[in-house]
């Protein structure tokens, strides 16, 4: 009796995938019905699209930019996190969080000229809730040094690169007399799409955390916050972000690496040059 009611459960299910996909043609089925299905189908083909350009690296790619001089710059407690980045001396800083100044939001270019760090004292002041657009800081023509964009990429982020910023515009973009621009050379490097925007706990990126630092910021807490691009030498594109975070109040506080790499792409750092792979 079981075995002819899962007979009959999996008949009902193979007809019914035979009406969406349109074997089998119900006269029944309306005109918002068929336009329901369309949705649902493209919505699953943009979940699908967003799941796959979410995906992080691999631990063997990510590893690969660890050269000896990036962990020289980094000390020797380095460790994956298992979402694409490694987490740095255990997670702890020696930021400075006990201030008693008002915000500020610095910049630092290295000796050759290239954007390296940026420093700032955060609170919830600082943040920028407006979009760029209504704030000057809109789209730039402008290129930082090994922006050599790709394009109609496959397998992940159908770009190369983003203008990589240092210090966040939604977090410092409320300091007045704060270049918080996209044409900013002191705060712009050259970044892949993965590693400026990947968000979740599952993939690392440098938006990831930021967001933690906003959301501090959003529960007035006043945060240190510290990001260094590690370069290999004289390579245009850095290796990665040194990015570190410390409250006043010890509620939030990390020390990570992001690799500047994409699981869809490889980099020539010395000229920013980008082959596409998984395709």
């Amino acid at each position: 009796m079981r075995f002819k009611k899962r007979l009959y459960h999996l008949g009902f299910v193979l007809v019914g995938l035979l009406v969406v996909t349109g074997v089998i043609q119900n006269p029944q089925l309306t005109d918002a019905s068929l336009s329901r299905i369309s949705q649902i189908t493209r919505q699953r083909k943009t979940n699908d699209h967003r799941q796959q350009q979410a995906l992080p690296p691999s631990q063997q790619q990510a590893s690969s930019i660890l050269t000896p001089g990036v962990r020289q710059q980094l000390g020797s407690n380095i460790a994956w996190n298992n979402a694409g980045a490694f987490v740095i001396n255990n997670n702890q800083t020696n930021l400075n969080a006990r201030i008693a100044s008002a915000p500020f939001a610095v910049n630092h270019m290295d000796n050759q000229g290239r954007a390296w760090q940026g420093d700032a004292w955060l609170n919830k002041t600082t943040r920028q809730y407006k979009n760029r657009a209504a704030t000057g800081n809109g789209a730039t023509d402008w290129r930082p040094a090994g922006f050599l964009q790709a394009h109609n990429l496959k397998g992940g982020y159908s770009h190369a690169y983003d203008r990589g910023h240092l210090l966040g515009y939604a977090l410092v973009g409320g300091i007045r007399g704060f270049n918080a621009s996209e044409a900013n050379p002191a705060n712009i490097a050259t970044q892949t799409a993965w590693a400026n925007e990947a968000r979740s706990k599952n993939s690392t990126g440098q938006n990831y955390y930021e967001s933690l630092v906003r959301k501090a910021l959003d529960q007035n807490k006043q945060v240190r916050y510290r990001v260094t691009d590690i370069y290999d030498g004289k390579n245009l594109v850095p290796a990665g972000a040194h990015i570190e975070a410390k409250s006043s109040d010890g509620s939030l506080e990390f020390n990570v690496f992001v690799p500047n790499v994409q699981n869809n792409i490889s980099i020539n750092y010395a000229t920013g040059a980008v082959t596409a792979i998984n395709q």
